[in-house]
């Protein structure tokens, strides 16, 4: 009986962020800037609350709680990991706001000169990612609300996939932020009242550690999981965090460089507090019950057998909201990489701004299908997105570091980062030996991506093409998706090239 009320509850919730998202969009979709970017004027409440949404997503609702209730206190590691990432985006990575990118592909690309191979490459790779994270986000909410609404698991994937591809299609970027934003409080409530509750439950702290290992109950679960693999767990998700599509729409979004940066500051300050919250869940639900089948349903078993039917709605709520807030940022992120960069690549020109919105919403009903099918094909949440990040994200991470900071950095140490990343990640997921050393393959990853960047750099000539000189090639070709398309607009002031 219950799970036909959290199914209901489930179709409401849906029904209700659609018409949210499409009321609150409704004026907000005239040019690619609007649809894609919300008119780069998002003001920092609505960062942040887009920003918290993002972070607390599938990871952290289905993949951190499941963590730690299989290693206890090793759950927080994906907080404190994601906290380290978003505090070095704002202190890094916010000041790119005033060069006006759309994509994260424009970004690395001005790094290099504007080197045209390098942003195709690198426009595959994050198109690649934001599937990889969309699927992510299927596949955890998806095993959520089949647990919960006693639906088989395609149905449910499938389900989520509608959720939140609907409201994205028919809004865009200003239905996402502002459905976020909304998601955030609610998870958060949720998140927070379900650790609480469930420490009454067991009895305290004390009853927390009960039936656990003891390694599980050390500092960070460190002498459960080994020290390097602990670290690996933490870097992979900063990494993540730091080279994520959707982590930078918000930079590109923001309605100033100050505004991003606090708003970055005051989500990492959040997500370092909300860090231990997964960790509490999963480890109470061992204590009720230290037998489930699959760690990653710890969340649901404690929400639909624990928890009173009432509250278990809420938590429906949260856990459907971290997953799917995650989800419509991804989805815009790599509707965006497609539309400004595959796009071009295909055709050797950008759409026209008539065409954007219309394109657009093709290519997020293309890309959810995608995610879709790949999320069909997995079932551990934590697996999944540590290999994708680290093999895919790594080579981005190192890019976006070296383009920032280092001058000399040229188009063939850019390529030689991105295939010595996916490599070495490769080598290591196929050899078990070094997958148990290191936990994940991220640091050796990382490693031998910024050698090979530095060294290949150092053995080639340097770019002669200046930073003012490959904004202005970057500038001229977005111009023409960012033009209001209405003859009476026609006067509008054209975006500057720096500012």
């Amino acid at each position: 009986m219950n799970s036909h009320i959290f199914l209901s509850a489930f179709i409401i919730y849906i029904a209700v962020m659609i018409l949210f998202g499409w009321y609150i969009s409704r004026h907000k979709r005239g040019n690619g800037d609007d649809f894609l970017l919300g008119g780069r004027s998002v003001p920092l409440f609505l960062t942040v609350g887009t920003t918290v949404a993002t972070m607390v997503g599938t990871g952290s609702s289905m993949g951190a709680v499941g963590f730690g209730y299989a290693n206890g206190w090793a759950g927080a590691l994906y907080g404190i990991g994601g906290a380290i990432g978003v505090l070095l985006l704002a202190v890094c990575f916010a000041p790119i706001r005033k060069f006006r990118f759309m994509t994260m592909s424009e970004e690395l690309a001005y790094y290099v000169g504007a080197n045209r191979l390098v942003r195709n490459i690198v426009a595959l790779l994050i198109y690649i990612a934001c599937i990889g994270w969309l699927g992510a986000h299927i596949l955890g909410g998806g095993l959520y609300l089949s647990w919960m609404a006693g639906i088989d698991l395609t149905t449910a994937r499938i389900l989520v996939a509608l959720g939140f591809g609907i409201y994205c299609v028919i809004g865009g970027y200003f239905a996402v932020i502002w459905t976020d934003t909304i998601q955030a409080v609610v998870l958060f409530a949720g998140f927070i009242l379900m650790a609480v509750l469930a420490l009454v439950e067991v009895g305290g702290f004390s009853g927390l550690t009960t039936g656990m290992e003891t390694g599980a109950t050390s500092f960070l679960g460190i002498d459960q999981i080994g020290a390097l693999p602990a670290l690996s767990l933490a870097a992979v998700i900063a990494i993540g965090v730091l080279a994520t599509p959707s982590f930078r729409q918000r930079i590109y979004s923001g309605e100033s460089v100050g505004s991003v940066r606090r708003s970055f500051l005051i989500t990492g300050v959040l997500y370092m507090g909300f860090s231990i919250i997964p960790a509490i869940i999963g480890m109470a639900t061992h204590a009720f019950n230290p037998g489930l089948e699959n760690s990653n349903y710890a969340f649901p078993f404690l929400a639909t057998e624990i928890m009173p039917l009432g509250l278990g709605l809420l938590l429906l709520v949260a856990g459907l909201s971290a997953t799917m807030s995650s989800a419509s940022s991804d989805a815009i992120a790599g509707v965006s990489t497609l539309i400004r960069d595959l796009y071009v690549l295909a055709t050797g020109r950008t759409p026209s701004a008539r065409n954007v919105v219309r394109f657009s919403r093709i290519a997020l009903v293309v890309t959810i299908g995608l995610a879709l099918l790949f999320a069909l094909a997995s079932d551990n949440v934590i697996t999944y997105i540590t290999r994708m990040i680290s093999t895919i994200l790594s080579g981005l991470f190192v890019s976006a570091m070296l383009g920032r900071f280092w001058p000399r950095y040229n188009w063939q140490g850019a390529i030689a980062t991105l295939i010595c990343a996916s490599v070495t990640s490769l080598m290591i997921i196929a050899n078990s030996d070094w997958t148990a050393f290191w936990g994940n393959p991220s640091i050796p990853a990382v490693l031998i991506a910024l050698v090979a960047g530095v060294v290949v750099s150092l053995m080639t000539p340097a770019s002669r093409v200046t930073s003012a000189q490959a904004l202005a090639i970057l500038d001229q070709e977005r111009q023409r998706m960012e033009q209001v398309p209405e003859p009476t607009l026609a006067n509008t002031e054209a975006p500057t090239t720096l500012r």
